[in-house]
């Protein structure tokens, strides 16, 4: 009998290309029949907001609602690391993936979810960030770092990115 392989990744970074490589490895280590979890913390939970504006479950704070105004609403609205051109460059990389018949972030995201690679968001970062669980996806997890020590212990592979 063959152990289960697991990887488990930390999305620390809120952009767009390395959320995407988060996702292109997640699944590709799905695929492989790993166990795999991605643990969204801090900017990396943008990837887990729901694009459009939603109303949440408690009334925010003027700090929270700033921080909701300032970060990207969906992955398909992140910046890149590099090249970003003050909004140009994810243009720019979204029409070449699109020629290249690569698979844009939203939709690695709902293949990740479809091989049933596990999608946390950290809980203190979401209360760090004003975030709430009606601004993010369905079907997502919610825990804090001692949940993803735990994942990542038995982990045959640990990123961060």
């Amino acid at each position: 009998m063959n152990p289960t392989k697991k990887t488990t990744i930390v999305l620390f970074s809120g952009d767009y290309d390395k959320a995407m490589a988060a996702y292109i490895i997640a699944n590709g280590a799905a695929a492989y029949d790993h166990e795999v979890t991605i643990f969204h913390t801090f900017w990396g939970l943008n990837t887990l907001r729901k694009d459009e504006m939603v109303k949440p479950g408690r009334k925010k704070g003027w700090l929270d609602r700033m921080f909701g105004r300032m970060m990207p609403r969906g992955a398909d609205r992140m910046g890149l690391s590099r090249m970003n051109f003050a909004g140009m460059g994810p243009k720019m990389i979204k029409e070449v993936i699109r020629k290249h018949n690569a698979v844009p972030l939203p939709q690695l995201i709902e293949m990740a979810k479809e091989q049933d690679v596990k999608l946390v968001a950290c809980t203190m970062t979401m209360d760090l960030l004003g975030l709430q669980k009606e601004e993010l996806l369905e079907d997502i997890e919610y825990a804090g770092v001692a949940a993803y020590l735990g994942e990542a212990q038995d982990g045959n592979v640990n990123l961060f990115i």
